[in-house]
């Protein structure tokens, strides 16, 4: 999947409609004061890991405390959304969850089925609980393009989940939604 400048956001256009709405949010990729849970597959590890990494290190240039850091591991995909929702909806609630991990198309329908439920599963925890919850889980034709969507670079899809998490906590913490 490639980007194309043509879809990108454009933040001068969405500023410019600021003076025509009583209220905008925006969240910001700040890591100051807030907890972040990571629930990480181990199937297709190797990957996992690479996301992980990226992922850690986004949170520490924002200002995520390791002391407001948890990561869990679970067999597979599958599973990350019990993990999720454990940390959602704790007594002592993490603001975010990043669910990270890689689902292969192989041979048979296995992939559709793990990578469909895995992601219903994550938004179902996130609007039952109120707590973001991302989907960091790559779902990929060939091991080639896990990996490249991995690469220790801006584009790791980890990274995208780690600033993605610290958007929405932002967002949900401003103006009308703010609690």
């Amino acid at each position: 999947m490639t980007k194309s400048d043509r879809l990108a956001f454009d933040e001068a256009l969405a500023d410019s409609w600021r003076p025509r709405v009583g209220e905008m949010l925006v969240g910001v990729a700040d890591g100051r004061g807030v907890r972040v849970a990571l629930v990480c597959s181990r199937f297709n590890g190797g990957v996992t890991l690479r996301l992980l990494e990226s992922a850690l290190e986004t949170l520490s240039a924002a200002g995520v405390e390791r002391t407001d850091l948890a990561i869990a591991w679970t067999p597979g995909a599958f599973e990350l959304p019990l993990l999720a929702r454990a940390f959602a909806s704790g007594s002592r609630p993490f603001d975010a969850v990043i669910t990270l991990g890689a689902v292969i198309r192989g041979e048979t329908g296995h992939y559709e089925i793990v990578a469909g439920e895995c992601a219903r599963g994550v938004q179902d925890v996130q609007l039952a609980t109120g707590v973001p919850v991302v989907f960091g889980v790559l779902t990929t034709n060939t091991v080639e393009q896990a990996l490249e969507r991995s690469r220790p670079d801006d584009t790791n899809k980890g990274r995208e989940a780690a600033l993605t998490a610290l958007e929405m906590i932002s967002v949900l913490r401003q103006g009308s939604l703010a609690c």
